[in-house]
């Protein structure tokens, strides 16, 4: 994919876009995240009501229980021929929604993390079965208009995050070498929203486990989240803004002094100071650059997951962090070098390991959960309320899904949230996926009648 200098140019267009996109920023939120009020979760939003079994256009069955006035539709399961006539991969993960014209592109991770054998072309390493697929979804009509793959060759590919020039960053969550061929995996690559995908890693953005990044338009940095039980929030510099090929310089971050621990810190921490240190071997032979960065100083998270940018602020989430270890959403302003912990949950019973996160074009926070039991997408307000929006119902009965022999019949309620983006235009539709059996679900209905 070359770069262009109009890539500097949507960047500067997309700083200014970004700084009004969240209608109401989360400044409120992070003034009573002291508040009592933040260790409760009500058993439903004040503004949607509570959640009932809502059927799927698509299908007729009860896959989810949304408020009042919410509808649905899903597309892309698993096994779906597509329009280039490979069936879509399994295992949904991370997405990204782009608006074209009139039409919403979406890319689409697949978290495949066996070496059964490349999908499509174009691929990293043949043998790996991991990728993207990219979706075109018309929202006017409220359908599918077609699928293709975009990236194969890849192992797990979990999160990523959409680039201001309209480019997806797919990342691999794992550091798995190849033994068949020697191939080294743990990179992050760059798919379009509409064509197929770079199969060259961007090295230079570090080999670990990746999970998401985050991207501030005003710099075109990329902050990127590790997902290992000592982690490292890290910042990649480019040496050209919106050219992630061309090289740059990958940095850790170090709060408060050398090697911090903020695995136990709870709702509104503050820090101190912030700082970044240079990571000289990214792609290191042996190890990952998180050994670095710690030895000079770098700061240690608990498992860094979701990463979304919003309104000159970065958000991240730790899926097992916090004072009850589960979660913690963290807030950093690039632009101050400021960092608090915005919100840690108290309880399971309040949040269960969230995982990805989108922030709303009015302002919520959509956390996917990823923990035990029934799997929910959370609401968080800007006044600091935690709420059920959507509830995994996922039952395929004994005779299975028209249409779709391949989908087995069983209680798919434990399956993890992922990937959920709203329609960049107007947030009319939010998308998401279920990850097994492999579905993507488009959500439309009242989402004015609250912060989500």
């Amino acid at each position: 994919m070359e770069i262009s200098l109009d890539r500097r140019d949507v960047l500067r267009g997309a700083a200014v876009a970004a700084g009004i996109a969240a209608i109401a920023p989360m400044e409120a939120l992070a003034a009573r995240t002291a508040s009592a009020q933040t260790d409760v979760k009500k058993q439903f939003s004040p503004d949607y009501g509570p959640l009932a079994p809502v059927k799927d256009q698509t299908t007729g069955l009860e896959l989810l229980l949304l408020p009042r006035g919410f509808e649905y539709l899903t597309f892309g399961w698993t096994g779906d021929r597509m329009a280039d006539g490979i069936a879509t991969p399994g295992v949904h993960d991370g997405m990204a929604a782009y608006r074209r014209g009139d039409r919403v592109h979406l890319v689409r991770n697949h978290e495949v993390g066996s070496l059964s054998g490349k999908f499509a072309d174009p691929a990293y390493d043949p043998q790996a079965g991991g990728g993207t697929t990219n979706l075109i979804f018309n929202p006017d009509k409220g359908e599918l208009v077609e699928a293709r793959a975009s990236l194969s060759g890849t192992i797990r590919n979990c999160a990523g995050g959409p680039t201001p020039w309209d480019t997806w960053l797919t990342c691999e969550e794992t550091t798995l070498i190849n033994a068949g061929n020697g191939m080294r995996h743990g990179y992050v690559f760059e798919v379009p929203s509409a064509g197929t995908g770079n199969p060259n890693p961007i090295k230079e953005m570090g080999r670990f486990s990746h999970e998401a990044v985050a991207i501030d338009p005003a710099t075109g940095w990329v902050y990127e989240t590790e997902d290992a039980g000592s982690a490292g929030f890290y910042r990649f510099r480019p040496n050209t803004p919106g050219n992630l090929h061309g090289g740059g310089v990958l940095e850790m971050l170090v709060i408060n002094g050398p090697r911090y621990d903020t695995r136990k810190d709870g709702t509104g921490t503050t820090y101190a100071s912030t700082s970044w240190v240079t990571i000289d071997e990214p792609d290191p032979a042996t190890g990952v650059p998180f050994t670095e960065g710690f030895a000079k100083g770098g700061a240690v998270f608990a498992r860094l997951e979701g990463a979304w940018y919003a309104g000159g602020k970065v958000y991240i989430v730790s899926t097992s962090g916090g004072p009850a270890g589960q979660g913690q959403i963290f807030e950093y302003e690039p632009a101050t070098g400021a960092l608090k912990v915005l919100f840690a949950s108290p309880s399971p019973a309040v949040l269960n390991n969230p995982d990805n996160i989108c922030v709303s074009p009015r302002g919520g926070m959509v956390l996917c959960e990823d923990g035990s039991g029934i799997e929910y997408m959370h609401g968080l307000t800007t006044d600091g309320d935690i709420f059920p929006f959507a509830a995994n119902n996922v039952v395929i009965p004994d005779g299975g899904v028209p249409g779709r022999a391949n989908i087995a019949p069983g209680d798919y309620r434990g399956s993890e949230w992922c990937g959920a983006t709203f329609e960049p235009k107007n947030g009319n539709w939010l998308f998401a996926n279920i990850q097994s059996p492999g579905i993507t679900f488009a959500i439309t209905g009242p989402w004015k009648q609250g912060s989500l």
